[in-house]
């Protein structure tokens, strides 16, 4: 007779042990959830930049100067030589834009006056190299920083257009002592700014179509989504960087058909989220100081501002550059009655606009 090994069987006759299937079904939730997030996170995440002159990046094909941080601003010269210049104008490009979007002024009228014409890509943009840090006010120090090295001298004037018209407010800001005049064309305005009245940001908030509300929203409440949100394919982003007819003016499209060729140069070969991205976090963004706030910069009368706006703008609405103008009275308005976004382009406002801001002539 076997001897009693004293063990007891066990309750499954023996067999190996089954596995704790239901703590796996009890972890399944959260393994379910870190995936999730992890899937999120990466689809919010902006691949890195393709940044000019490095290994994979584009190549370098402008001059650059470099700024205090080590950061290059690509730029273009044009007009008169600046050595035989009367006037320095750095021109401000606007969104989706680069260097070789400057003010086409005419020969006769830059040779005439004297005028030379300094255009560069904005961080991130073109060839400049990106700047992750962006801000208001660093916008404001680059140009003064890149004027300085092209050593325009004390003081020089300032252009810009559009999201270029909205960095004009930040150099008014931060470097009023450098500045002789400034011309403001069709500036991207934040509907945000503190000193607007409800019924006038209201007002022009509806100007835009529905999904510049939402892309503009998101930039301004949740910045960390832009770069989802405008390459997500659910709902449509920025109407602007989709090139969307229905914000384009009956003269805006004239425009487009007569002087827009096929562009030969790389405005976002950077990466949308450096130019443009990054362009709408700023300018959207929360500004701990209003435009609207401003003081004259030129109390004594040694310079303007003059700010131009297109009644028909579909881009950019017009109400906010008319309060503006009501509330800043050392600000020049000029209004075109029929005019969309575009209207530095047509044929002769470069003139126009360039005699108003150095001669003072109406426009």
């Amino acid at each position: 007779m076997a001897a009693d090994s004293g063990k007891k069987p066990s309750a499954n006759g023996g067999k190996a042990p089954a596995p704790n299937s239901g703590g796996i079904a009890k972890r399944l939730p959260r393994i379910a959830l870190v995936f999730l997030v992890a899937l999120v996170y990466r689809q919010l995440q902006a691949p890195p930049p393709k940044i000019p002159g490095t290994p994979g990046g584009p190549p370098i094909t402008s001059p650059r100067i470099k700024l205090q941080d080590g950061r290059h601003l690509a730029y273009y010269e044009s007009g008169v030589p600046r050595e035989q210049a009367k006037y320095k104008i750095i021109f401000m490009h606007g969104f989706d834009s680069c260097r070789y979007d400057v003010i086409r002024v005419s020969p006769e009228l830059a040779q005439e006056l004297g005028i030379y014409l300094l255009s560069f890509d904005r961080p991130g943009y073109g060839e400049s190299d990106p700047h992750p840090g962006r801000t208001v006010k660093s916008r404001a120090l680059d140009i003064e920083q890149l004027a300085d090295a092209m050593e325009l001298g004390p003081k020089f004037y300032l252009t810009g257009f559009s999201m270029g018209g909205n960095v004009m407010w930040s150099c008014l800001k931060y470097i009023p002592h450098r500045l002789a005049g400034v011309a403001i064309l069709g500036p991207v305005a934040n509907y945000w700014w503190s000193g607007y009245p409800a019924n006038v940001s209201t007002e022009a908030w509806n100007v835009q179509v529905a999904q510049d509300k939402w892309a503009v929203g998101v930039a301004h409440h949740a910045p960390w989504l832009t770069y989802w949100w405008n390459t997500q394919k659910f709902f449509p982003g920025s109407s602007v960087i989709s090139f969307n007819p229905a914000i384009m003016s009956r003269e805006d499209m004239g425009l487009i058909q007569a002087k827009f060729g096929y562009r030969t140069y790389a405005v976002r070969q950077q990466g949308e989220y450096e130019s443009l991205h990054r362009d709408m976090i700023v300018g959207f963004g929360k500004w701990s100081w209003s435009p609207l706030e401003l003081e004259d910069p030129f109390p004594n009368g040694e310079g303007k501002v003059h700010l131009w706006h297109g009644a028909e703008d579909l881009i950019v609405p017009v109400e906010l550059s008319r309060y503006i103008s009501q509330r800043l009275p050392w600000v020049r308005y000029h209004e075109l009655p029929t005019a969309g976004h575009l209207f530095p382009i047509a044929d002769g406002m470069p003139d126009v606009i360039l005699k108003s801001l150095l001669l003072g002539d109406d426009e």
